[in-house]
């Protein structure tokens, strides 16, 4: 699974230095729009959730192996008391305001679960109750730890859903290469003509091309939900994070449109997260 959530930095130096893995990602969590206090937070969080990936990830360990090294991270968000990533999160989040951000930590781990079980996407649906374990809570955490409002939960649920999305289709090949995972609603990709085999192949198969464009529609619908979010959210910060955010999720959009991602790693550039973040600066005044 790959962790996302409405959050953007434009030199991707300083999330690499949480994990090796976040230098590549889209999003990375350690914004800097973000205060210290709250930033703290979202790093405790992302190695945590980094944590919970890895376990669920490793092809080295059994199915109860992994089951048990999530349970271990369960505990120890629960309870506390160790030198785990769950233990550490739940230090830092303390007791009373951050419950429900620590309700949001632990329903992340029902997604890293679900990769454990590789329980398939038949229908757009399941993708959706995918994402509402895998990504909203990333952007719920979020809002959490900023005290926001309810009525930003909506438009942050679809943001949240659409980048999960974006980067299921980005890494697609390699999901299915090394860990055997299909995320694409299987009933589209019946309709389409496409198969699993075709994620294995060095180039888009037509059936799997339109499957892809499919799924980028409806990801359009998402990021059109998430459009209210930036005018919603009373931190600048956190403001300026979702705008940035979001202009970034719809240039990645087009450019999937334009680019096999089986044939070449599909990326956001340097100058992409500087025009999101010059955007971001305007929308968050």
């Amino acid at each position: 699974m790959t962790l996302v959530g409405p959050q953007v930095e434009a030199d991707p130096a300083p999330a690499a230095r949480l994990s090796p893995a976040a230098a590549n990602e889209n999003f990375p969590v350690a914004s800097f729009c973000l205060a210290e206090p709250q930033r703290r937070r979202v790093i405790a969080f992302y190695r945590y959730a980094r944590a919970a990936d890895d376990i669920a990830d490793d092809g080295n360990l059994s199915r109860s192996a992994r089951l048990s090294g999530l349970l271990a991270l369960e505990r120890g968000l629960l309870l506390g008391g160790g030198i785990d990533h769950g233990s550490n999160l739940r230090r830092i989040l303390g007791n009373g305001a951050e419950r429900d951000a620590l309700a949001q930590a632990l329903a992340l781990l029902r997604a890293f679960r679900s990769d454990v079980e590789n329980v398939p996407c038949a229908y757009w649906s399941d993708l959706m109750r995918y994402c509402e374990d895998s990504a909203v809570p990333v952007g719920r955490f979020l809002l959490s730890i900023h005290g926001e409002r309810s009525e930003t939960r909506e438009p942050s649920d679809a943001l949240c859903a659409a980048l999960q999305v974006l980067n299921h289709l980005q890494d697609m090949g390699q999901d299915w290469r090394d860990l055997g995972r299909c995320y694409l609603p299987g009933d589209w990709m019946k309709a389409e003509g496409a198969t699993d085999a075709d994620l294995a192949a060095g180039a888009l198969s037509p059936g799997l091309r339109r499957t892809m464009d499919r799924t980028l529609d409806a990801t359009d619908g998402l990021l059109t939900r998430a459009e209210s979010l930036p005018g919603l959210i009373r931190a600048r910060g956190l403001r300026l994070q979702a705008a940035s955010t979001l202009q970034l999720a719809r240039r990645l959009a087009v450019r999937l449109r334009r680019t096999d991602p089986l044939a070449r790693r599909v990326i956001l550039t340097r100058f992409d997260f500087i025009r999101a973040a010059i955007g971001g600066l305007r929308a968050a005044r």
